[in-house]
């Protein structure tokens, strides 16, 4: 089930900070700016939400972390979760099956980002379509969203990043609130 909440001025952060657990509170406290706390505790109050309704669990979950940063729910490990973070939107991901979620505002094009991230295919699909900057982030949510899945994280490979495997992605555009994101799962 995906999550999406698109209002990230729209709550009180200091109401929120005491409604999450102390773990997620001092992680959005690092954050130098408000924006970053913002969105810090609002995929966190998104995750508890879909744990609430999905799974009808009501405390707050604790995390620990894989090797590569990817975060479990302490004592749930049938409930997998993935979170992300833009400027227009905070996005979560659960499911009982390994899930990525990657949600990203679209941007200025960079032909030069894209000979760096992109295998020659990919670019071939970007330089060919009506717009470039919503192709590349169109992939660049996939890539990501996969590697969440998996708990790589980013690597120095990114344009393998799609390759092998059976993944099943779910990519939504809302070009209208200027941010893409895409789902990734297990085939």
């Amino acid at each position: 089930m995906v999550y999406i909440d698109e209002h990230i001025d729209d709550f009180d952060l200091q109401a929120a900070l005491t409604e999450i657990s102390e773990q997620r509170r001092l992680q959005a406290l690092r954050f130098k700016f408000e924006r970053g706390q913002r969105t810090c505790v609002l995929a966190y109050l998104l995750l508890k939400k879909a744990l609430r309704e999905e799974y009808g669990l009501t405390e707050n979950p604790l995390f620990e972390y894989g090797p590569h940063g990817k975060p479990f729910i302490v004592g749930h490990p049938e409930i997998h979760f993935s979170l992300s973070h833009c400027r227009e939107a905070v996005a979560c991901a659960v499911s009982d099956r390994p899930v990525g979620i990657d949600v990203e505002s679209v941007q200025r094009y960079r032909e030069s980002l894209a000979q760096y991230t992109m295998n020659e295919q990919e670019q071939q699909q970007i330089a060919a379509a009506e717009r470039p900057d919503v192709a590349f982030i169109r992939l660049w949510t996939m890539k990501e969203a996969r590697l969440k899945l998996t708990g790589e994280g980013i690597t120095n490979d990114l344009k393998s990043a799609l390759s092998g495997g059976s993944w099943q992605f779910t990519t939504v555009e809302r070009l209208d609130r200027n941010y893409i994101y895409t789902v990734c799962k297990e085939q």
